[in-house]
C-alpha cells in the first residue's frame, strides 16, 4: 500500500519538504484550487503540481477532489457541459500521471462540524458536531455560517439548494448518480484511472437534506450501478465511523477483498451518548474506532491502494487550516506505519 499525505498546494503553510521527511511517505493528494466547480482545469496547472511534488522526490497520483457540481447533483440544464468538464479533467490528470481521482456526491455541503477548535483536557484542539449546537436551527429561516459549508454561497442560494434537494429526494438523487456514473467511469477505466467515492460526512440526513452515501446496503447499491474496478471508494473511516450503526472493521474487509477500495482515509473520531462526536487522535484508545482492526483488514484482504492520516488536532501550538496541521497527521501517518508493520504489510516507497 501507498502513503500518501494531502496537501493544499503553495498556499498550504505546509511544505514539501517537509512532508517528505515522514517517513515512509509517497504519495502527494491534491488538486486545482483556483478553478471553479465545473470547469476545465489548466493542464500547465496540474504539470506544476506533479513538478513541484516530482522535485520532493513525491508522486502526485491521487487527486482530491475534482468537484462534482450541484448542476450535476440536481440533474440542472447544465448537467451535460459540466460532465464533459468533468470527463476532460479525469483525461488531464491521468496525462499528468494521476492514477486516483477522489470526489463525492454530498448535497451543498462537503462536511458538517459545529466547532472547528473544540478543546480537549491535554490542551490540543479538535473537530466537533454537536446535536445540542444544531438544536433549533433552520436554514430555510435563520443566517447559519457552519463550518464545512461552502462560503461562496449566499445565505438565499443556500435556502434555495435545501428546497431543490428536499423536491429531489433520495430517488431522484440515486437518479443523478447513475446518469454521472454511467458517463464519467468508462473515461476513467480508458484512462487507467479510478474514481474513489468519499461517503457522507456525517452519515446521515443534516437540515432534511437527502444523503445516500452512508451504509453498507448505499456502498453496495452504487457500486453496483457500473459495476468495473475503476467506480470505487474512498474509504474514510472518520466519516463512516461516526455512525455507530456502521462496523468499519467489517466494511473494510469486504470492499478491500472485492478490490473496491481505491483510497483509505485513516482517522479515529470518538461517538458520544446523543450521536454526537469529537474527532480525535489516530490511536486506537483515544477514540471508538479499532484501528489495528481496520488495518489488518487492509493487510489481510492485499490492499495496494493509498492510504492517508486523515484529519487531525491541532497540537504543539501549531495553527492553520483545521484538521489539516502537520504535526498530529505526522504522527497518524508514523502510528498507521507501525500497524502495517506489526500486521506484517509492506508500505511502497
Amino acid at each position: 500500500m501507498k502513503s500518501a499525505f494531502r496537501w493544499y498546494g503553495e498556499s498550504d503553510p505546509i511544505r514539501l519538504e517537509h512532508i517528505r521527511q515522514i517517513p515512509g511517505m509517497r504519495s502527494i493528494v491534491s488538486a486545482v484550487y483556483d478553478v471553479p466547480p465545473g470547469e476545465v482545469w489548466p493542464e500547465e496547472s496540474i504539470q506544476h503540481i506533479a513538478d513541484a511534488c516530482a522535485a520532493q522526490g513525491l508522486v502526485f497520483d491521487v487527486v482530491e477532489s475534482i468537484p462534482v457540481t450541484e448542476e450535476i447533483k440536481l440533474g440542472l440544464p447544465e448537467r451535460d457541459r459540466h460532465i464533459e468538464n468533468y470527463c476532460e479533467n479525469i483525461r488531464r490528470c491521468a496525462k499528468y500521471g494521476v492514477k486516483c481521482i477522489t470526489y463525492n456526491f454530498m448535497p451543498v455541503f462537503d462536511w458538517t462540524r459545529t466547532q472547528l477548535d473544540r478543546p480537549s483536557p491535554d490542551g490540543s484542539t479538535s473537530l466537533v458536531m454537536y446535536w445540542e449546537q444544531l438544536k433549533g436551527l433552520d436554514p430555510l429561516k435563520d443566517d447559519i455560517h457552519l463550518p464545512g459549508w461552502d462560503q461562496s454561497y449566499s445565505q438565499q442560494e443556500v435556502r434555495e439548494l435545501i428546497r431543490a434537494y428536499g423536491e429531489l429526494g433520495e430517488a431522484g438523487l440515486w437518479k443523478n448518480i447513475e446518469y454521472f456514473l454511467k458517463r464519467v467511469i468508462p473515461v476513467a477505466e480508458s484512462c487507467g484511472a479510478v474514481m474513489a467515492l468519499h461517503p457522507d460526512d456525517p452519515p446521515y440526513p443534516i437540515f432534511g437534506l437527502p444523503r445516500v452515501v452512508t451504509c453498507e446496503a448505499n456502498l453496495d447499491r452504487y457500486l453496483s450501478i457500473v459495476d468495473s474496478p475503476a467506480n470505487s471508494l474512498c474509504l474514510c473511516t472518520g466519516s463512516l465511523g461516526c455512525s455507530a450503526k456502521n462496523h468499519i472493521p467489517a466494511m473494510v474487509r469486504k470492499y478491500s477483498a472485492k478490490k473496491r477500495i481505491a483510497f483509505m482515509h485513516l482517522r479515529n473520531v470518538k461517538i458520544l451518548e446523543d450521536g454526537s462526536f469529537e474527532e480525535s487522535g489516530h490511536w486506537t484508545p483515544a477514540g471508538s474506532l479499532d484501528m489495528n482492526a481496520i488495518v489488518k483488514a487492509l493487510v489481510e484482504t492485499g490492499f495496494e491502494g493509498w492510504f492517508r492520516p486523515d484529519h487531525g488536532r491541532m497540537i504543539w501550538g501549531e495553527t492553520g487550516k483545521p484538521g489539516y496541521g502537520l504535526y498530529d497527521r505526522a504522527l497518524g501517518s508514523a502510528y498507521l506505519n507501525g500497524l502495517i508493520e506489526a500486521n506484517g504489510g509492506q508500505i511502497e516507497t
